[in-house]
């Protein structure tokens, strides 16, 4: 499993959000860098202001007065004095560059001799230490006035900002997408022996390009399509005439001594005429006609086999519940009736058709007791024009097989070729539900 996504869409939108990010975290790197220093010479002017003030007021007031005037101050000011010990030992500021230039500008401003520390005597806070004559004292003030942490409003802002570019880096990579969903679709159309709608020759140049190209070809197929099936129509005409003539001629000949004769050549006009009508069904376009979004396969297949039984065919026909599903009737009455002949002419002249659901959909199986398929051979076998080595003596052109898989996957489903449990081919059919197909 990886984490890495498949389309395009997501691939692109992926990179750009990490685009996004990387300079989101690079402008905000340079945003700091870039105001740290006028941050801490501000903030250390600040500073040199109070303790000054703080120096000032000590220095002028009356002794008496001294105490009062420092409760004042911590009172409106949140501003501490204390008396020190120039002994005393304090810790020394961390190493960060916004502490560093405050250092060296308050000690250029208060003097040398000037302590800073962020914790005394296990009180946090920013201490700052002077002298009034031969005694020490120390300003505590609130960590808060002088280093100002990253507001999470400022945080929330980038995160919209990003979220908001994520978005419409979506819906723009989204709108250039759309043409290739489009061209997916439609290949997807084609491949399946459908006829994709034109493709919309809008957008970038080179999908525009991409879009004409594919429209182009898509034609051309159509084209051919429509002139091979014109050139096979009239191929079959040109044979069912005299195919037909000759067949009248046939039975108005005299019984005596050519029934044999008669009974021969009969067979391989049949012959001929139903390689005919398999020629005429593989170039017939099977998207030509509607799809019928409730139709009842165990009806059709039960119609089918019941026409066989009527002319004397051993088929047998097992149903199961299941549920209308969108299909074209007269094209799944040729899968049914392409297996069946198969069945009945390699299978040793039975067949069994079973309907059942399984999970997405429904399934059609024809079961004969015939040599059945190799797996190694299973795909090769669904090509036009191929047969088994086996059933090259027999009548049959080989496209049966290639009918069904054609007409399957025009309905979004498959054909398996699978051995049948005591000898035997199954051959299955899966059609997906309404909602699979959708």
């Amino acid at each position: 499993m990886t984490w890495w996504p498949r389309t395009l869409l997501w691939r692109s939108v992926l990179l750009i959000a990490a685009l996004l990010l990387v300079a989101h975290l690079a402008w905000l790197q340079i945003f700091r860098a870039s105001e740290i220093e006028p941050r801490a010479l501000q903030a250390a002017q600040q500073v040199v202001s109070v303790v000054n003030l703080t120096r000032a007021a000590l220095v002028t007031a009356d002794p008496g007065r001294r105490f009062a005037l420092l409760d004042e101050l911590a009172q409106r000011e949140g501003i501490q004095v204390y008396a020190g010990d120039p002994a005393e030992a304090v810790p020394a500021l961390p190493d960060r560059p916004f502490l560093r230039i405050m250092e060296a500008r308050l000690r250029d401003q208060l003097g040398s001799q000037t302590r800073l520390s962020l914790e005394r005597e296990g009180i946090p806070g920013f201490w700052v230490s002077f002298r009034i004559d031969n005694e020490e004292f120390w300003v505590s003030l609130p960590r808060s006035r002088v280093e100002r942490n990253m507001p999470l409003r400022w945080i929330g802002w980038g995160a919209l900002v990003l979220a908001l570019a994520l978005i419409g880096a979506f819906l723009a990579v989204s709108r250039v997408n759309r043409p290739l969903r489009e061209l997916t679709r439609a290949a997807e159309q084609l491949g399946r022996g459908a006829t994709p709608p034109q493709v919309a020759e809008d957008g970038p140049a080179e999908i525009r390009t991409l879009s004409r190209a594919f429209n182009q070809m898509a034609a051309d197929l159509r084209r051919q399509d429509e002139e091979r099936a014109l050139l096979l129509a009239g191929v079959s005409h040109d044979l069912r005439t005299p195919l037909a003539r000759i067949r009248l001629a046939l039975e108005m000949l005299d019984d005596r001594g050519t029934a044999s004769l008669k009974a021969g050549v009969a067979e391989d006009i049949g012959d001929i005429d139903a390689a005919i009508g398999q020629f005429l069904d593989f170039a017939r376009p099977v998207d030509a006609e509607m799809v019928t979004g409730d139709t009842d396969l165990n009806a059709l297949a039960r119609a089918v086999t019941e026409r066989y039984l009527r002319s004397g065919r051993t088929v047998r026909f097992t149903p199961s519940a299941l549920p209308p599903l969108p299909l074209r009737a007269q094209a799944m009455q040729r899968v049914l009736t392409n297996l069946i002949d198969n069945a009945l002419r390699h299978g040793g002249g039975a067949a069994e058709v079973v309907t059942g659901r399984f999970e997405g959909g429904a399934y059609l199986e024809v079961l004969d007791r015939g040599p059945g398929i190799p797996a190694t051979d299973a795909q090769r076998m669904l090509q036009p024009f191929t047969r088994m080595d086996s059933a090259r003596s027999t009548s049959g052109t080989g496209l049966g097989l290639a009918i069904v898989d054609r007409i399957a996957r025009l309905h979004g489903g498959a054909i398996r070729l699978l051995p049948r449990e005591g000898g035997g081919l199954r051959a299955r059919v899966e059609l997906p539900s309404a909602a699979q197909a959708e």
